[in-house]
């Protein structure tokens, strides 16, 4: 392809290695194999969700009768399984008696012992999260960034689409497609408010840009992370959106710089966000920032 070349015009770092192209389409498959793994997981991967409801400040009742604020499938929940009560940004369950409401392990999805009494729900960007059980489905408080919005996210462990799920095509993976990167720090970091796909907004922590080459000229993505981030978040726009790409842009994750400012952009990862899956989510659009004006044939297609 010979599109690309890495590091920037005023650096002299030379462009990232190559990778034998069999390791590469063998590193690339194992990615893509832990990808299909996490998203078909029937612990609350993406495939497996099955409802997305904003909770309402006050008292917010679900179960299967239609009367309620929240109805979930009758094969799973009696008419009233119990009521979520949100006050000052805090969930508290109030279970039914008798509802089957149980509590779901984190981790393993085992289900546990039985909600007996009303508890405290913390979302799941708290510590202590908790998930709750209710026949096949999964249960939790979900938040995001920057908003005060809560929802229920609710999920079907026994969905049959979770067997049946296959990840989209992808471009041809190739070495053009991993390209050196200046990480260019803020003075301060700076919050970005970013529209989602609800017709709200979240809030991510953007320390810096990660500036490339590209086509023959300099680009920048800017980059998201707090202080505990492993890596950076991407979340970009590219021509291929209007043909072969989800039309919202897609996201990916690029290792922390180095001690001497640089890493490596793979857009062979480039990969879709969960709205591109399922309309049960809540996900950012890509800042204006991030629009490329190039094609970027790698990555992820449109499902």
């Amino acid at each position: 392809m010979g599109v690309l070349a890495a590091g920037c015009a005023r650096e002299t770092r030379p462009e990232a290695p190559p990778v034998d192209p069999e390791v590469l389409a063998a590193e690339h498959g194992e990615w893509r194999a832990g990808r299909r793994t996490s998203l078909a997981n029937p612990n609350a991967g993406v495939i497996s969700w099955d409802g997305l409801f904003e909770l309402s400040e006050g008292a917010n009742t679900f179960g299967s009768d239609h009367a309620q604020a929240i109805v979930l499938a009758a094969e799973d929940a009696p008419p009233l399984a119990g009521t979520l009560h949100l006050e000052d940004g805090a969930v508290r369950l109030v279970p039914e008696a008798g509802s089957g409401l149980r509590l779901r392990d984190r981790e393993s999805g085992e289900v546990g012992d039985p909600v007996a009494k009303p508890i405290p729900l913390p979302d799941d960007r708290s510590d202590g999260t908790i998930r709750l059980a209710l026949g096949s489905l999964g249960m939790r408080v979900h938040a995001e960034p920057g908003t005060e919005r809560l929802w229920l996210r609710v999920w079907d462990t026994h969905a049959p689409r979770l067997d049946a799920f296959e990840l989209p095509p992808y471009f041809p993976i190739e070495n053009e497609w991993r390209v050196t990167a200046r990480f260019e720090p803020y003075p301060e970091p700076r919050t970005v408010s970013l529209a989602d796909v609800r017709g709200g907004t979240l809030e991510n922590t953007a320390p810096g840009d990660l500036v490339f080459r590209a086509k023959g000229g300099e680009h920048r993505l800017m980059a998201f992370a707090s202080a505990s981030s492993r890596s950076y978040f991407i979340s970009l726009w590219d021509s291929t959106a209007v043909t072969d790409t989800y039309q919202a842009g897609r996201y990916m994750r690029v290792p922390l710089a180095d001690d001497d400012g640089w890493t490596t952009i793979d857009f062979n990862r480039a990969y879709n966000a969960p709205c591109a899956f399922t309309p049960h989510s809540v996900c950012s659009l890509p800042p204006r920032e991030n629009y490329l004006r190039f094609a970027v044939t790698a990555g992820e297609k449109r499902p």
